[in-house]
């Protein structure tokens, strides 16, 4: 560690406050795939009264996704799209797209984000919900991908006998995508740290 910032309010912090966080946030932004693949492995024998677990159901969706063809930030996002389900019990739509924004294209983002009200199509009518919830969308440029998503990859990763590869054959692809943002407000400043370093 290289040292310790000494204020007690952000506004008083200095220079060299900064010097001694800033090397801290990057080597934790080296370890966010680490913690991404730990929280997603708490979904291992979490069934929820599905007919799989959720760590199951989300292999076969990126397993499907990458048998598909779909390119790798397309496979990790069908591998995290409800890793939220541990934190967000009404909204884990959200938390895979907080955790997958700064990372994926805009497509990808909105898909992941509005999954859940997609996938609600299939059944919403059993919970008392509008299974056409999804048609408030009908004119967004991303409603036929994510229809498509939960068509193809979301609804079918539900059975106990389907193909899905282990996670670790998914880890090099969280790695080299959480391995540079595309965007986030901190990009700049933590790239010109990383290169003075």
């Amino acid at each position: 560690m290289i040292g310790q910032a000494t204020f007690t309010r952000m506004e008083q912090s200095t220079k060299a406050d900064w010097d001694c966080i800033v090397p801290e946030a990057i080597q934790m932004a080296k370890q966010l795939p680490d913690r991404v693949l730990t929280h997603l492995r708490l979904l291992d024998g979490d069934f929820g009264g599905f007919p799989v677990d959720r760590l199951t159901h989300s292999l076969q969706a990126a397993t499907l996704a990458l048998d598909d063809g779909r390119d790798e930030e397309y496979v990790v996002c069908a591998l995290l799209h409800d890793i939220g389900d541990t934190l967000g019990s009404f909204n884990h739509p959200d938390i895979a797209a907080a955790i997958l924004k700064p990372f994926v294209s805009e497509e990808n983002l909105w898909m992941i984000q509005n999954h859940g009200i997609f996938q609600g199509y299939n059944f919403f009518h059993y919970i008392g919900l509008d299974r056409n919830m999804r048609d408030m969308f009908k004119l967004h440029t991303c409603y036929e991908r994510t229809a498509e998503f939960v068509n193809l990859y979301d609804n079918p990763a539900f059975d106990p006998k389907a193909k899905a590869y282990p996670l670790s054959h998914f880890e090099p692809m969280v790695r080299r995508l959480m391995a540079s943002p595309k965007r986030s407000v901190y990009k700049a400043a933590m790239a010109d740290d990383q290169n003075s370093a």
